[in-house]
């Protein structure tokens, strides 16, 4: 896999930190735009064996860090749901100005709450694949509970999130109320595929059955049976890229 370090402008502004993830071969027949999770970064290992898998099927990989995440600038607290939408979108535009236009889109956990946001503003887009994804981004707020009174009350609070400290604002908290996700899934008008484990403790399966149920066809699930919510193990992750591949095929042969 080859790949290459990136930087381009976000939807504030902002010089976001991407890499492109090329096959060995140099022949790319079509290409994705992935959307790491919650307070994650591109280069989480179970993101990079997911784009190994890919890139063995020629299919290219654009992968970057959220506003204030990873190497990206920014201060991860003036961001929101909404603005990794639009970090999303931008991302797009700017493979298909530089690259080529994605025509599938990836996202892990809260990423596949957002890319399936971001897929109405896609137009290239014509398959979407969440993995371990919440129904409604508002999930997240399970992960800060003891927290949200005092950012409700203060307007914000310092919170541990896989073991880092963040500060979240009541504009995050606020933004999170403001989607609405069911209508999103019932218009997506892609082709969608659902991963999911039944063992995942982040990110219950109930919200998997959630989307499948609201979206139209087409429209697909896989069980990732034993796999935990990061994908620690590198064969359910290759699995994932493996199968996506396959499945993805007839929207862009």
């Amino acid at each position: 896999m080859k790949s290459e370090n990136i930087k381009f402008e976000g939807s504030q502004g902002l010089k976001l930190s991407a890499r492109m993830d090329l096959p060995d071969s140099g022949k790319c027949r079509t290409s994705v735009l992935f959307a790491h999770c919650f307070t994650c970064s591109k280069n989480l290992k179970a993101v990079g064996h997911i784009s190994r898998a890919l890139t063995d099927h020629e299919i290219g990989v654009f992968r970057f860090d959220f506003t204030g995440l990873g190497q990206s600038e920014g201060d991860f607290s003036e961001s929101t749901f909404s603005t990794d939408v639009k970090d999303l979108v931008a991302a797009a535009n700017f493979m298909k100005q530089e690259w080529q236009a994605p025509t599938i889109l990836m996202g892990h956990s809260l990423g596949g709450a957002a890319v399936l946001q971001a897929a109405r503003r896609i137009d290239s887009a014509r398959a979407v694949t969440t993995i371990g994804s919440p129904c409604n981004p508002k999930h997240v707020k399970r992960h800060m509970e003891t927290q949200v009174e005092e950012i409700e009350r203060t307007g914000e609070a310092t919170v541990r999130l896989a073991g880092r400290p963040f500060k979240i604002k009541k504009e995050f908290l606020d933004d999170l109320e403001e989607q609405t996700m069911d209508e999103i899934i019932q218009n997506l008008n892609k082709a969608l595929l659902i991963f999911h484990s039944p063992i995942d403790e982040t990110v219950h399966i109930d919200n998997a059955a959630h989307i499948y149920k609201l979206a139209r066809h087409p429209k697909s699930f896989i069980s990732l049976d034993n796999a935990d919510h990061l994908l620690t193990n590198e064969s359910d992750a290759k699995y994932v890229g493996s199968v996506t591949a396959a499945w993805a095929e007839r929207y862009f042969s």
